[in-house]
């Protein structure tokens, strides 16, 4: 007994000797990931990682990767570990105001998707930067900035009293932005039939605008034709009472149909691609067709009207003298020209070049946006601002006891060239942000591109 006792005893001190080696060799069983960001937006060691406003880890480590972004190592508690594939990692703010108030906003990834491994990194398109509004504003000059500033108190005052009203309104805004987007991306998926649409459209309105009196003599008609529609309700109820005995009259007719209906069969397999691309824009289109019932019900008396010239039937009998204006060739001041819309093809083809040359100059608008905002800004360091020199009419003597002299107005701008470094007017795209670290801006996108890289921001 008493040797059974001592291995038992032994046995156990094994155990617990197990126990402690796994739980120093094991790690502390927490879960990181890596996340790429164009810019750390003012992000610092301790800032939250959040998901729907719930605290969900922090803020580890930053550093810079080679390709000159900020990569942000953070944990995640064991909750909400692993992410899933298709997580996005979004930097915002707390609040307009304070002084390392960044945090990480995730927006989880579908739950049937692949775990993300310890220590995977988001790449850059899952990942957004914040956005400081106050960058947005300084690139204005004090004038400009003064009329932006008049410009908000306009809208504040329009706006007072009525914010509840605003807010319900905006409410049925997400409703339709939801439904363009459906709508724009199946626009770009069919881009052919989208360029014919709108190759059609503009001659059809090239020629619609060579009859412009006719069409504002049908649109003074509308309302006598939406009048005269309401005034006939009853003739309208009518004929909906005597509808059913018309469809059962019809019924003979619409037996006789099936045999067509079959040989349509074929039609009808090869259409039905089409047909579920389209019904997505069917249901979107359905609150269009019912608010637009009344208008359809006005269209007859515009189609077709007694007397001349004033119904959409005799509108496109003129189409051909249209069609020869837009697409030429026309006799124009005793020489036979192009028509519309070869001569807009060719400016639209001499405009492409131009396009171009700015194209490059995208970040700087972009920046132009980003800085749109106060002077001020800050990091986790503190609060900087940027400043501007103002020039007045006036200036000091150099003599012993200064007096304030106003310049003449003949030496006013040999004053303003001594202290000051104008005409800058052809700087290289990235010219309007201080040089960084790496040297990569400003820059030229080829060597013959038209701008000087000598013109940067005075002290660069």
């Amino acid at each position: 007994m008493s040797g059974a006792r001592r291995f038992a005893a032994l046995l156990a001190l094994v155990v617990a000797a197990v126990a402690v080696g796994s739980l120093m060799l094991g790690g502390d069983g927490t879960y990181a990931v890596k996340a790429n960001f164009q810019n750390a937006s003012q992000l610092v060691k301790g800032n939250l990682i959040q998901v729907a406003g719930t605290k969900v880890g922090v803020v580890k480590d930053i550093k810079l990767t080679d390709d000159g972004q900020a990569q942000v190592r953070f944990e995640v508690d064991g909750d909400f570990a692993p992410l899933k594939a298709g997580t996005r990692a979004i930097v915002r703010q707390a609040s307009l105001s304070g002084v390392a108030n960044r945090y990480i906003d995730l927006q989880q990834g579908p739950a049937t998707g692949d775990d993300i491994e310890d220590g995977g990194v988001l790449q850059g398109e899952s990942t957004e930067s914040a956005v400081d509004i106050d960058q947005l504003f300084n690139i204005f000059d004090p004038k400009s900035r003064e009329a932006t500033r008049k410009v908000i108190d306009g809208f504040a005052e329009m706006a007072d009293g009525q914010t509840k009203e605003a807010n319900e309104a905006l409410k049925y805004l997400n409703p339709a932005l939801s439904a363009s987007s459906r709508f724009f991306n199946e626009l770009s998926r069919n881009e052919d039939d989208l360029e014919r649409f709108v190759v059609e459209t503009s001659r059809f309105v090239t020629d619609v605008a060579d009859k412009r009196d006719d069409l504002a003599g049908i649109v003074r008609n509308f309302g006598a034709v939406s009048t005269t529609l309401a005034q006939r309700d009853e003739q309208l109820a009518s004929a909906v009472n005597q509808l059913p005995g018309f469809l059962r009259r019809s019924n003979t007719t619409f037996v006789n149909l099936r045999a067509t209906l079959d040989d349509l069969d074929p039609l009808v397999r090869e259409s039905r691609p089409v047909v579920r691309a389209l019904r997505p824009l069917l249901a979107d289109l359905r609150p269009f067709a019912r608010d637009a019932s009344p208008t359809f019900r006005d269209l007859s008396r515009t189609i077709r009207r007694p007397g001349s010239g004033n119904d959409l039937i005799e509108l496109f009998n003129a189409q051909p003298a249209v069609d020869r204006i837009a697409n030429g060739p026309v006799e124009v001041n005793g020489k036979e020209r192009r028509g519309a819309f070869p001569e807009t093809a060719a400016a639209l083809e001499d405009s492409a070049p131009k396009l171009a040359f700015f194209r490059p100059y995208a970040p700087d608008l972009t920046g132009w946006f980003d800085d749109f905002s106060t002077s001020g800004v800050y990091d986790a360091i503190g609060g900087f601002s940027r400043a501007g020199l103002a020039f007045s009419a006036f200036t000091l003597t150099p003599t012993a006891n200064p007096v304030l002299q106003l310049v003449p107005p003949d030496l006013r701008d040999e004053a303003l060239a001594a202290g000051a470094d104008i005409g800058r007017n052809n700087r290289c795209p990235g010219s309007s942000e201080r040089q960084a670290p790496d040297r990569t801006n400003p820059y030229r996108p080829t060597e013959d591109f038209s701008c000087d890289p000598t013109q940067v921001p005075v002290g660069n």
